[in-house]
């Protein structure tokens, strides 16, 4: 399929809606804008909190709509259309092929991504994949073996882009060497763990060594070992929204400690690499990245499982016979 025209506006369409993910309110009410009517009914209160705390003139994304949408839940689409002023609700997110450029599945199941996105790489569409874009070696065998084929695949965390993370990157030199890192985030490592690996990962660059998964019902910790011998903790503890975000760092000079809070501007700046890539086709970050990422979800989640053993990356990478870039 062709680049859409720089000078055309973009259609897009969102498809998919599974509990505990508001996505399809989110991302379209940030390109499209909103009724604020409508969007107070949002099940999600966070999101209408950090949309109405924008000047209006900011919640949207010109040159660009969000044109279909297609739940799970029938029923909760036309709440969704309405809310965040979307046009056309679909019975099918097949119905959708024809109609848009690109497509961005709203489900954070990594298990369940590629038959979700199937029929839209199929149709040589671009599409985004909510994180993390796959939780199983099946899944993640598939999504690399499309990407070879010329499939326009980009997947991520929000957190990627938090601004928060900018200013952080911006004063490492100052806390000298980097020896320790802890993110914390809420919900499970498989739907939320890819929140704070993923800024780990923008800090310090691929080179995961090891995985060590330590689980007990509600609060997971991951211990990471990176090829430059800082160690990484990520607490996931499932009831604890109210810490999200929450990242330090120590160094031999200093240390850092500061929130994610940004939460629309990390999204607004994550929709416009996916547009900036559906028109130019150029990837913001090298898909060999994502692939390591979802290597240390699926080593975390083999770790739970061989009662918290070390897992290590060569043995995941291993099996998917795939290298990852330096």
């Amino acid at each position: 399929m062709t680049k859409p025209s720089s000078d055309q506006p973009l259609r897009l369409a969102v498809l998919g809606m599974i509990p505990g993910n508001g996505h399809p309110y989110s991302w379209s009410a940030i390109i499209n804008g909103y009724n604020r009517e409508a969007m107070a009914s949002c099940p999600y209160p966070a999101i209408p909190g950090y949309l109405g705390a924008q000047p209006s003139a900011n919640v949207r994304i010109p040159g660009v709509n969000v044109t279909h949408v297609w739940t799970d839940n029938p029923t909760e689409a036309p709440a969704v259309a309405a809310a965040s002023l979307i046009p056309h609700v679909v019975a099918r997110p097949e119905d959708v092929i024809g109609e848009v450029d690109a497509v961005l599945v709203s489900t954070d199941d990594g298990a369940d991504h590629v038959r979700r996105a199937r029929p839209f790489v199929e149709a040589g569409l671009p599409v985004f994949i909510d994180k993390p874009m796959a939780t199983t070696m099946d899944e993640l065998k598939t999504f690399i073996a499309w990407e070879r084929g010329g499939a326009p695949l980009l997947s991520s965390s929000g957190m990627r882009y938090a601004p928060e993370l900018g200013k952080l990157a911006a004063d490492l030199p100052s806390m000298g060497e980097l020896r320790w890192l802890s993110l914390t985030t809420a919900k499970t490592w498989e739907r939320y763990g890819i929140h704070v690996l993923e800024p780990a990962f923008v800090l310090l660059g691929p080179g995961f060594v090891s995985v060590r998964l330590e689980s007990q019902p509600g609060l997971e910790v991951a211990h990471l070992l990176h090829r430059s011998g800082v160690q990484v903790s990520l607490p996931i503890i499932y009831d604890g929204g109210g810490s999200f975000g929450a990242v330090q760092l120590c160094g031999t000079k200093g240390l850092a400690q500061i929130r994610f809070t940004d939460t629309f501007n990390a999204f607004r700046n994550q929709l416009l690499a996916f547009i900036n890539y559906v028109r130019t086709r150029r990837h913001p970050y090298p898909f060999a990245h994502t692939v390591e990422m979802m290597a240390v979800i699926i080593a975390g989640i083999r770790s739970r499982e061989s009662g918290c053993q070390r897992v290590d990356l060569s043995e995941i990478l291993s099996e998917l016979s795939y290298e990852t870039t330096s």
